[in-house]
Parts: C-alpha cells; structure tokens; sequence
C-alpha cells in the first residue's frame, strides 16, 4: 500500500517539467503535486478512491482537517473538474448517494441535467436533410446537445443536508491544483487528442487545451487559471454566482452562439438553453431503491436514472440462484442473461418521473424478479433481444413465451467519473459525476475554463410518444449512472460505482457479482475483466474477459465481442471506485489498477 502522502519530489524533474499556460515551473519541494497512484489502501478514520491521486488528496485533506464525507466529496469532484475536465466539472451533472451514520438512512441527490424550456422535439433532426444529425461527431459536438447544468447545486445542495463546510471551503483544494497546476499524464494526452477534431472546432477550447495545436505533453504541468477563477466566484457567491448573473448570461450565449473557429467544418448546432433555464434549475432530494441480497441491503439511484432500478431488479433475477455453487462460468452466463432482463425492462419502462410513470416499485419488486429469472435457462443463452416483463400483472410464476422487440440503440457515452468516501464518523458517499462524451460537448465557456456537457444526447434521437425516453422541454434525460451505498445488518458493507455510460450498470452489478458471490477481495472484484449484456445481440466484453471465459461462455450460446468506442482508443469497461468496511473498523478503498490510467485509493491512517 502506497503512503497516503506520497509526492514527486525530484528538483530536477519539476525543473525539466513544461508548463502549459505561460506559467513558470516551480521545484517540486516548493509546491508539490500529487502523482503517484496506488490502486489499493487500507485503514482507519476515512477513505477515499477516486480515479486521480490530486482529487483523493483533496479529500483526505478534508477529512484531516475534521471535514465529514460529503464536504470531501464535493472537494473532490471539484479537483477532479480540474485534473478530469474531460468526464466531469461544473458544466455537468450527477448523482449523489449519502449514508449518514447518525440516522442510519441512505438518502440522495438528483443533480441530472435538464432540457431547456424551448426544447423541440425535433432538436436533433437536421432541417436541411430532415434525417437525424450524426450522433458522432455532429450531435455530440453541439450547442443543441447542452442540458442546463446540475453539478454546482448538487455540491451546494449535499454540503446543506451534510455537510459541516461552506462550499468556498471545499473548493480549496480545487483552486489550489487548478493555480499551481497537475502533472499531465498518458491518459490526460491521449484523451485531448481523443477529441482533437472537436476541440479545435471552438476557440475557447483549441486555447486551452491545444496549445500551441497539440494536445499538453506528457510530464508537463497543466494550469487553468480561468476555472480557479470560475470557482473563486462560487466561493464568494455561492451557486447564485453560477446560475444568475454575468456567468449564466456566458453559458446561455455559449450555448446559443458557440464561439466556432473559422477553419472547422463541423455543423456544430446551435442550442436552446437560456438564463431563465439556468435559474429555474434545481438538484433534486430523492429517496433511494433498495432490494436485499444475499442479507445485503442495495441501496442505488432512483430514476431519472435507470441504474438503481436496473440494477436492484437484475440483482432480484440473481437471487432465485446459488450462483456461489456454480462454476464461474455459469455464474457469468446467469449474470448476462439478468442483465439482459433488466435491460429490456429499462428500455420499456424508465424514463424521467416528473414525465413518465415509472413503475420503480414493480421493478425492483423480488416477486418480479423471480418471475422474470423464469426465463433464464441453466445451459443455454436466450435470443437476444429478449422482451420486457409485464409490471402490470406479475405473480412470480413464470408466464408464457412472449416476442422479443427490437435491439435498444444505446447511445450513452462511456466518459464520467466517480468517487467513493468514507468518514471517520461512518458517514459515506457514492457520487457518480459527468459531462457525458469524454470532452463533453467539446465547448468550453470563453474565460471561465470548464466544459459544458452533452448531456441531452441521451434522449431517444427520434421522437416517439410511446418512449419513455423522449425529448421534452424541462426533462431529464434517461442515465445509467448507479452509485450503490449496501449495508450488512444496518452497518456499510461496501460503496461502489464507476463511469461507463451503460456499461455502468453492469459494472456495478458484476462487481458485486465478483465479491458476494465469486468470493473475490474487493481489489480483485474491481480488476476483475468484465463484459457487458445489456439485451443486444452479442455480449461487449474486454479482451480479457475473452480470453478468460469466451470459450466457456460460447458453449453457452454467448456471442462475445471486443469492447472499444468511436469516440476513444480505450477497450475498457467502467473505471470503478470502491471501499469496503470491515468488522474490526478498518477501510478498504479499491481503485481500478490499470483503466484509465490508473486510480487512486487514500486512507487517513493507514494500517496493514
């Protein structure tokens, strides 16, 4: 287990180092910078994981200085607005799920992003064509594509309800790293120049993050002084400075203008959102789901995401089977099969609740579930698509064959981040945070240095009254993001959640497969290769997964294929954070070892 504290420290190397910005490099004694990442840490009076050494830092500085988890929380995801702009800031949205120790409840916050008022329903079809834009890059590199903005009210709303510091205390550690700078690694490199083709489409972006027309190098030190100074005015004003006033009068500009540079020949759509939008806007309080499995209490996200449903449901399909007593491999084709249950049910039913009626109680009901885990059969996988159950009329007892609909085109992006803390008093956050694409909408606000999301991109391109996730002014749209607090006799058993677009949902679910029912330690159900069913026709697995189990699960009628996106060189599935509470008051906080990169894991006293 790495030192909480570890630093690069090397004089020579900080001198040698490159600064982005026009800024002067420093001795790395003089002003250090946290580079060193260990995937695993384990102790006592708090603990955090996150996929950047800097944000975990910030939070294990919070928390030594008698900060709670939900003030650490917002302070990490504040640094990693600065050191992962590209998967989360202030120009998106989130969940956030909070266990408090005192009352012994899961509660949470609905930080989604919203629809602007004047959103037609025809936004993403091309007058000029009357076809559908492209989704890459045409939709997701757009004005069109930007929801109103739910992060700032979600850290103004969790620091409110649980938090003992004022967010201009919490945003420190975030205008520090975004003032002195972070050392640019492989992934941040490689990630700009993921999205070149976009960022060089707007001024305010190429200027920030192409410098110069490259992308920062490796080993050089990035400075945003435009978003500490952004953040500086959140510390004076609270989120007034962001959702009223001359910031809010930006972002809507921005947004219905995007300041394109002259050479791009991306459409770049203009969009629909406007300062009454911004200050209409508000983070929802929200009561969790819950299930029970294996004795375990699941506590997850309520819709307008889909994750706690979809996965509390497949965990109910799950439990009907001694998954522990079976192979590994047919605990993994009993995982895909659920997941695909889940799915076809997420697809039928979920949506956003203020205009949807969601039947969340039915979906995460285990008499569904059991009816629902009549259609897996022991050796052999299901055609997929498989159809959604009936939440109308459900007994347990397994129904009658019923046609199959057509594939669900999932156009959720695999970018965001999250964040897991704990407290020494046994408060604990999940808070699962995005911009949507990796580089969000491509468009920074000129001066103020974050991106904005693309975050309406996961509304239904084509308007269909009969979707529960389609365009309407005022709506969020529908999300996977899953952050799952679970319980073992009232007490934190484990947090967990991770990025991934809709992959997130089988992540979480087959992270918690590897450690309730595979038997993994926490790490390694993290590490663990994973695939991905979400009710399509083959199986999206890493190549690892592949290699592992492809065989076996053929012989299961499985049709695995390689994971990879249009939109990134990655062929990784989620990014996971995670702590585990033991019985003799310990902490186990898990990062991923190797996607992404790398995350890190921080205790406040770390022990063996």
């Amino acid at each position: 287990m790495a030192h909480v504290t570890r630093r690069l420290v090397a004089v020579t190397a900080a001198l040698a180092i490159s600064v982005t910005g026009g800024a002067v490099a420093t001795p790395a004694f003089a002003d250090p910078r946290e580079t060193v990442k260990a995937a695993t840490a384990t102790g006592y009076g708090g603990a955090v994981s996150t996929v950047d050494p800097e944000a975990s830092a910030a939070a294990i500085e919070v928390l030594r200085k008698g900060g709670n988890a939900a003030d650490a929380a917002v302070a990490a995801a504040a640094t990693l607005g600065v050191t992962e702009p590209y998967s989360a800031g202030i120009g998106g949205g989130g969940y956030f799920v909070f266990y408090d120790a005192e009352t012994g409840d899961v509660s949470t916050i609905d930080g989604r992003e919203t629809a602007p008022d004047a959103m037609p329903k025809d936004a993403f079809i091309d007058k000029a064509t009357g076809q559908p834009y492209r989704f890459t890059p045409e939709l997701v590199t757009s004005g069109v594509s930007v929801g109103v903005p739910g992060t700032p009210a979600t850290w103004e709303r969790a620091l409110d309800r649980w938090g003992s510091m004022r967010l201009g205390d919490a945003l420190k550690p975030a205008i520090k790293v975004a003032t002195r700078g972070f050392v640019v690694d492989k992934t941040f490199r490689q990630q700009t120049l993921d999205n070149k083709l976009r960022f060089a489409a707007f001024t305010s972006t190429s200027s920030l993050f192409l410098p110069g027309g490259d992308a920062p190098a490796v080993g050089s030190v990035f400075k945003n002084h435009d978003l500490a100074e952004t953040y500086r005015l959140l510390a004076r004003k609270g989120t007034d400075g962001f959702y009223y006033g001359p910031l809010a009068a930006e972002i809507a500009a921005t947004v219905q203008a995007p300041p394109k540079t002259a050479r791009t020949k991306l459409p770049v759509p203009a969009g629909h959102l406007t300062t009454a939008d911004l200050a209409a806007y508000s983070a929802l309080d929200q009561e969790p789901t819950k299930v029970d499995y294996r004795g375990l209490e699941v506590y997850g996200m309520a819709p307008s995401s889909s994750g706690g449903t979809t996965t509390g449901e497949a965990l109910n399909i799950l439990d009907t089977f001694d998954l522990s007593g079976m192979s590994t491999a047919g605990a993994l084709h009993h995982y895909l099969e659920a997941s695909a249950l889940a799915f076809a049910d997420r697809g039928k039913y979920v949506g956003d609740p203020a205009f949807v009626d969601v039947p969340a109680a039915a979906l995460t009901d285990p008499l569904f579930g059991k009816e629902r885990a009549c259609r897996i059969e022991p050796l052999e996988a299901a055609k997929k698509p498989v159809a959604p159950g009936d939440v109308a009329a459900y007994d347990g007892v397994c129904p009658a064959s019923v046609a199959a609909p057509a594939d669900e085109k999932d156009t959720e992006n695999i970018s965001t981040t999250n964040l897991t803390v704990a407290d020494r008093w046994g408060n604990v956050v999940n808070y699962t945070l995005t911009i949507e694409q990796t580089g969000g909408s491509g468009i920074v606000v000129p001066g103020r240095g974050f991106l904005l999301n693309n975050e309406l991109t996961d509304f239904s391109t084509v308007y269909n009254e009969a979707d529960p996730n389609r365009i309407e002014p005022g709506k969020r749209p529908r999300s996977s993001m899953a952050p799952t607090i679970i319980l073992k006799d009232g007490e934190p058993f484990l947090a967990l959640g991770s990025p991934g677009g809709s992959t997130i949902i089988t992540t979480v679910l087959q992270t918690i497969l590897n450690r309730v029912d595979l038997g993994m330690g926490i790490a390694d159900a993290v590490a663990a290769p994973r695939a991905s069913q979400r009710n399509t026709a083959s199986v999206t697995a890493e190549p690892a997964f592949i290699d592992a189990y492809g065989q076996q699960l053929k012989g299961y009628g499985h049709t695995l294929t390689p994971s990879g996106d249009a939109f990134t060189s990655a062929a990784e599935i989620g990014a996971a954070t995670a702590i585990e509470f033991l019985p003799d008051g310990r902490m186990i906080a898990a990062a991923e070892p190797e996607r992404r990169g790398g995350g890190s894991a921080m205790v406040l006293r770390p022990s063996p």
